[in-house]
C-alpha cells in the first residue's frame, strides 16, 4: 500500500467514511484515526500500531460549525465568553456518548476545549467496547487544529485516534514522522504541519469520586487546578484507566537513561552516547551528538521539540553505532512534569 501525504480534507473524510484509517494532525501529536463508532475500523488501529487491546483509545469530537457552536473556529485554549451557552452546547454534544457529566468535567471542557485536554467519563453503549478496552468509561477531547476541526465538522461520527506510531515508540509530531513508521500500512496522512504543542493531551478522570490527573500532558496541572481546585494523580497500572498510561512507553530503539548524565560511570565513552538536554550542551561529548531543547529555558519550547529530538538522536544512534541516549531531568513544574513523565516511560523500556 502506498502512503500519500496531502492537505485534502475531503479525501480524508471519504476514506474515513469508507472505514479506512487516516493519520490526522492535532496540536499535540499526529493521531491514527478511524470512525469511533465502527468497531471493525477501530480494530485496524490496533492491528496497524501493534497496540495491545487493553490500552483504550481517545475519541476526538467535533467542535461543531456555524452560529450554534460557541466553540466553532476556536483553536487555542481559553474559556468561551458565553458560559451558559457553552455549557448547554457541551451537554448536548456529549449526551450521545456519556451517561454523566460531572461539574468539574464541564468546567474543564468549557475552559480548555478545543485543546490538549482529554476527559474520561462514564460511557454510553454507542461507544464500542474495543474503543474503551472494555472499561465503563470513554476518553474524549476536542482537538485544537484547524484542519482536523474542519475534518470532524464534515463527518457524522467522532474519531478514535491514538498517536500515529508503532505502539510504544516515539510519538509523531510531523506528517513525515508518521510515514517513517506507518508508511505502507495506511493510505493517507492529512498533513497539518508540525504539531504546536508536541506532547499528548493531559487526561483527567475520576478516582474515588474526585477528579484526578490520569496522564500528564500538554495542559499544565497548574491550569487545571486554577479551574477546579487541587487534583490528585492516579498511579500507572498494567491495565490502564486512560490511554498512553503504561509504565513503558514512548521509547526510542536505542536504550535511554533518564535523569542520568553519568555515561562514563556506566562504561560509555563520549563518542558512544547521545545527549538530550534542557538549556545547554555538556562538555566532552561531540556537539552533533547532543540536542538542546530550549537554550532560553522555555518548557513550552522544550515540550514542542521533545519527540522530534528523540527521533533525531535515535536515528543518529543507528547511523553511527552510538550505544545509548542519556537525558537529564527537567524542572518539575509546568510542562516539565509531562516531559519527565515521557522520558521516564521511555527509559522503562531499557533493559538494565
Amino acid at each position: 500500500m502506498h502512503t500519500e501525504m496531502g492537505h485534502d480534507i475531503e479525501k480524508a473524510a471519504s476514506l474515513l467514511e469508507a472505514g479506512e484509517l487516516v493519520a490526522i494532525p492535532t496540536e499535540t501529536v499526529y493521531g491514527l484515526a478511524a470512525n469511533a463508532l465502527n468497531a471493525k475500523a477501530v480494530a485496524r488501529i490496533f492491528e496497524v500500531k501493534n497496540r495491545p487491546h487493553f490500552d483504550p483509545l481517545i475519541v476526538h469530537l467535533s467542535a461543531g460549525s456555524g452560529p450554534e457552536s460557541p466553540m466553532s473556529g476556536m483553536t487555542s485554549m481559553g474559556p468561551c465568553r458565553d458560559v451558559a451557552k457553552a455549557e448547554d452546547y457541551l451537554r448536548r454534544m456529549l449526551d450521545p456518548y456519556v451517561r454523566d457529566l460531572p461539574v468539574w468535567a464541564l468546567k474543564l471542557a468549557r475552559s480548555f476545549w478545543p485543546g490538549p485536554l482529554t476527559l474520561v467519563l462514564p460511557r454510553k453503549p454507542v461507544i464500542p467496547d474495543i474503543v474503551t478496552s472494555g472499561l465503563d468509561t470513554v476518553a474524549l477531547r476536542i482537538p485544537a487544529h484547524l484542519a482536523t476541526l474542519e475534518l470532524l465538522a464534515r463527518l457524522p461520527f467522532p474519531l478514535a485516534a491514538p498517536s500515529a506510531n508503532l505502539f510504544g515508540r516515539v510519538s509523531p509530531t510531523t506528517a513525515q514522522h508518521v510515514v517513517d513508521q506507518l508508511g505502507g500500512k495506511i493510505s493517507y496522512v492529512l498533513d497539518g504541519g508540525p504539531c504546536g504543542i508536541g506532547l499528548e493531551s493531559t487526561i483527567v478522570g475520576e478516582v474515588a469520586g474526585a477528579p484526578a490527573i490520569l496522564r500528564l500532558g500538554g495542559l499544565r496541572q497548574e491550569d487545571i487546578e486554577a479551574a477546579i481546585g487541587n487534583v490528585a494523580h492516579a498511579p500507572s497500572g498494567a491495565k490502564p484507566l486512560a490511554p498512553g498510561n503504561l509504565e513503558s512507553h514512548y521509547a526510542p530503539s536505542a536504550p535511554l537513561y533518564f535523569d542520568d548524565l553519568g555515561y562514563a560511570q556506566r562504561g560509555y565513552a563520549p563518542g558512544e552516547v547521545a545527549l538530550l538536554l534542557y538549556k545547554k550542551e555538556l562538555a566532552g561529548v561531540p556537539a552533533d551528538q547532543q540536542r538542546v531543547l530550549s537554550p532560553l529555558g522555555d518548557l513550552n519550547e522544550a515540550a514542542q521539540k521533545l519527540f522530534a529530538a528523540m527521533r533525531e538522536l535515535d536515528a543518529l544512534c543507528a547511523k553511527r553505532g552510538l550505544k545509548a541516549i542519556f537525558t537529564q531531568k527537567f524542572p518539575d513544574q509546568g510542562l516539565g512534569r509531562a516531559i519527565n513523565d515521557r522520558l521516564k516511560r521511555a527509559s522503562a523500556a531499557r533493559v538494565s
